[in-house]
């Protein structure tokens, strides 16, 4: 079907999306084009202030829009324990369950060298220099349960072993295949619960 193009375009642009076809990105079109003026600006200026205000912490890689963010920042979490997620969206969803009072590392993907994504292209040696103070006893890998994340989670015990640094891995109460994201509180709780040393 022909658009007239700023419809086209907005069209274009939610179909960009992950996750978003070309029958949902045509209702979400007429959908803002049905919105009040006042709601459309606001939908727009949130998007533009998300993209302006939030940048990454300097100390764990989490999303914040304050440097450091609020989790390294707190006096109330553990300073000696922290999980490693491959993703800031895997950090909300262990903050959900509302357990785990440690700290976090995000590394921003998982080792895949088919894709060419190696040691240096995630955030694993920001993570072994926030071990030098001597204060970090265990680090939990909570990478997702598949083939880059378990490879991800051995490469990072390897490397931690020889430090005196203890390695845990959340046991596996999450489905095979299945996102931190999309995992419940309880599930969630229960896999941190029975981690193993790797």
């Amino acid at each position: 079907m022909q658009y007239i193009a700023p419809l086209t375009k907005l069209i274009e642009h939610f179909r960009s999306l992950p996750g978003i076809g070309a029958k949902t990105a045509s209702r979400l079109a007429y959908h803002i084009l049905d919105m009040e003026d006042a709601k459309a600006k606001a939908l727009a200026k949130a998007i533009v202030d998300a993209k302006e205000k939030i940048s990454y912490c300097s100390i764990c890689f989490n999303l914040t829009d304050s440097d450091p963010c609020y989790v390294c920042e707190s006096k109330q979490r553990d300073k000696s324990v922290i999980c490693v997620v491959e993703q800031p969206r895997d950090v909300a969803a262990m903050e959900r369950m509302r357990d785990f009072k440690g700290l976090y590392h995000v590394l921003h993907g998982v080792l895949s060298p088919l894709e060419g994504i190696g040691p240096d292209e995630i955030k694993i040696r920001e993570l072994v220099a926030r071990l030098y103070s001597g204060e970090v006893k265990e680090i939990i890998v909570a990478t997702n349960p598949n083939v880059e994340g378990e490879a991800t989670a051995m490469y990072i015990a390897k490397l931690l072993k020889p430090i005196g640094v203890k390695v845990t891995r959340i046991a596996h109460g999450l489905p095979i295949g299945g996102d931190l994201e999309y995992a419940d509180e309880v599930t969630l709780s229960k896999a941190l619960e029975n981690r193993r040393e790797i």
